[in-house]
């Protein structure tokens, strides 16, 4: 078994036996893994603060090509994001990151970028005045990263521009309001709509508000913070992550806006 140094984030941890832990990390070097850490609970283990849930820490895998646990074998700890234990909202938040993380990745399939972003996300949740925007943004890229990425400038079905005044069978919608489909891709245009499962009206304001967090830049700074102006942003983004989850996020209803 090879030894493998890596950056991890821990997401989830049980206990085993009388002093070990099984846990569930996620790397920058070999993505979503579980590993054995023998000992790990014991009043002077080395690895004590390494394991800590939602923490960063350098840590040593023996790692299994097998479907078997790793083994750990060190874990340092490196950043404790120190808003996460001060501050319920914002360990919610973080909660909420590693149940994407751990149900949406697979294992042993590295995503370094998205390690990144959910660390430098996770070291920025003590902001209150970002912290559900910055939520919303990861879960785009994350949902980019990993395949799940939403058309926002097109239909996502025929690639035309969106025509939300006419919609197949001649019915009039609001000009203001574009069809938005989380199991088909992101937008619709009026033909491609009609007959796709669970499609709601999105406002082209929300859909802005989309389309800013999702680019790259700051412009999501700007973006209207207020409960009335992300909240649709936050139902769309949950019905998405439903969908590619196949079930509704179990955090989702504790993230505030």
């Amino acid at each position: 078994m090879p030894a493998v140094r890596t950056l991890a984030l821990m997401l989830r941890s049980s206990e085993v036996f009388e002093t070990s832990l099984v846990t569930t990390l996620f790397t920058r070097t070999l993505g979503k893994t579980s590993g054995l850490a023998k000992g790990a609970r014991r009043a002077k283990s080395p690895m004590q603060g390494g394991l800590d849930l939602l923490g960063l820490s350098d840590i040593v895998l023996l790692h299994k090509a097998s479907e078997g646990l790793d083994l750990v074998t060190e874990a340092v700890p490196v950043e404790r994001f120190e808003s996460l234990r001060r501050d319920l909202a914002a360990y919610f938040a973080g909660c909420y990151i590693a149940e994407l993380l751990a149900d949406l990745t697979d294992f042993h399939d590295p995503h370094p970028r998205l390690f990144d972003a959910a660390v430098v996300t996770l070291r920025s949740l003590g902001d209150e005045a970002t912290r559900a925007r910055r939520v919303l943004r990861f879960e785009l890229a994350c949902l980019r990263e990993l395949g799940f990425g939403l058309e926002l400038e097109r239909c996502a079905h025929c690639g035309r521009d969106v025509d939300t005044a006419m919609p197949a069978g001649g019915l009039e919608i609001d000009a203001d309001m574009v069809a938005f489909g989380p199991g088909t891709g992101g937008l619709l245009c009026g033909e491609c709509r009609v007959g796709q499962p669970g499609v709601f009206e999105l406002r082209r304001g929300a859909l802005a508000g989309l389309r800013s967090l999702a680019a790259p830049g700051p412009s999501w700074r700007v973006l209207d913070a207020t409960p009335g102006a992300i909240q649709p942003l936050r139902d769309a983004l949950d019905a998405v992550v439903a969908h590619a989850l196949g079930h509704q996020a179990r955090l989702a209803r504790r993230l505030g806006v």
